[in-house]
């Protein structure tokens, strides 16, 4: 509990805002990339007790919420098929399809179970050597590392009804691609600490220096979140862009060398769609040829599977930060956590499942100043 009590003190709290409002002169738009601090910044109130000047975008960092319609699909043929054990970890049961989900592949027969680790996935695949056994590999670079190691483990112990669906995103080119829209508002990041704490934080010194943006790796308790909020405040108003750690106690420039080893020899860099965005080149991982031999895709031919969005779902522009979750005209109504459009909604990360959880149903660009006014 220590870092509960640490991390969480009013009274530290309370200087931070105090701080955060004598440097802000300006309006400033500051993006989080996870929706880990996305959670923390709602439930907490966060936002609502910065200086108004100050407008927290909430980014794609939510790996539930940027994997593809089209790769969820391919999860679901894959999963009814008699012969396969479909393995996932549990977020990813709820997240809807285009017509349905792993639940209702699961309620109709087919073999979907949720485990802890990929290796766990293994370990069926030599309980199960007549059967195949499929384990749903999303996420950015913090799950990555122990998915490779699966793959590795399966490759060394010649296990070969194993398999992998692989949708790895990776940060740096999602932020390249939000300051090259032609549509950007963004002027500072707060990058993901948990992201920093496997790759290092050297990766980000090249955006900071093509873009000119401040980049602030930042923790996820609200005292972490509200530190990187003073420290880019600060950059901003001294017109300085640099990349600064303020995640020193689980993040170092280097990050954890072997397991980088690690994710270099099971997976190659490839072009990635991202859900609700759209196709960024050199964004994802897919397994290197040396273990190709892993990729389900290719095993059980879902290649050709292609979809569309929800018409009606505005989760891509809630993803790159151009309307907030309750400004979609679905959100509460057509899209609930029981009946959701998309996985914005459904993820334990999403924004659109923070807002609907911590009842911000109505923009605060549509209150009357007389029902700004009023308590909550």
């Amino acid at each position: 509990m220590k870092y509960l009590d640490e991390f969480r003190d009013p009274e530290l709290a309370r200087r931070l805002f105090d701080e955060i409002h004598r440097l802000t002169t300006r309006p400033w738009a500051i993006m989080e990339v996870c929706g880990g601090q996305t959670h923390s910044i709602i439930r907490n109130g966060i936002d609502q007790l910065l200086p108004d000047a100050i407008e927290l975008i909430h980014g794609p960092g939510c790996p539930v919420c940027v994997t593809p319609l089209e790769i969820i699909d391919k999860a679901l043929a894959i999963a009814a098929q008699p012969e396969v054990i479909f393995c996932s970890f549990g977020d990813m049961l709820r997240v809807p399809g285009s017509e349905k989900d792993l639940f209702r592949v699961k309620s109709e027969g087919g073999d979907v179970r949720i485990v802890y680790s990929p290796l766990d996935a293994v370990r069926l695949a030599q309980a199960n050597p007549g059967r195949e056994v499929v384990f749903f590999a999303i996420g950015f670079e913090t799950t990555a590392p122990a998915n490779a190691m699966a793959v590795h483990q399966a490759q060394r112990l010649g296990i070969r009804n194993f398999s992998m669906l692989v949708s790895h995103v990776l940060v740096p080119p999602a932020i390249a691609a939000i300051m090259e829209s032609p549509v950007n508002r963004v002027q500072a990041f707060l990058a993901a600490g948990h992201v920093c704490s496997v790759m290092g934080y050297h990766q980000y010194a090249p955006l900071v220096e093509k873009y000119q943006v401040p980049i602030v790796v930042t923790g996820f308790e609200p005292l972490d979140v509200l530190e990187g909020i003073r420290r880019a405040v600060q950059q901003l108003e001294s017109n300085r862009a640099e990349l600064d750690n303020a995640y020193p106690r689980a993040v170092t420039h280097d990050g954890n060398v072997p397991a980088q080893q690690m994710l270099k020899e099971v997976f190659m860099v490839t072009d990635r769609t991202w859900r609700g965005i759209g196709t960024i080149p050199q964004s994802g991982w897919r397994l290197s040829p040396k273990y190709r031999a892993f990729d389900a895709e290719e095993r059980f031919d879902v290649r050709q599977i292609r979809t569309a969005e929800s018409p009606i779902c505005r989760s891509g522009d809630v993803l790159q930060g151009l309307i907030k979750p309750n400004q979609c005209p679905a959100f509460g109504k057509e899209c609930t956590p029981r009946t959701p459009l998309g996985a914005t909604m459904v993820s334990s990360e999403g924004a659109c499942a923070a807002y609907y959880q911590y009842g911000r149903f109505v923009p605060v660009t549509t209150l009357t100043q007389a029902e700004s006014s009023e308590p909550q």
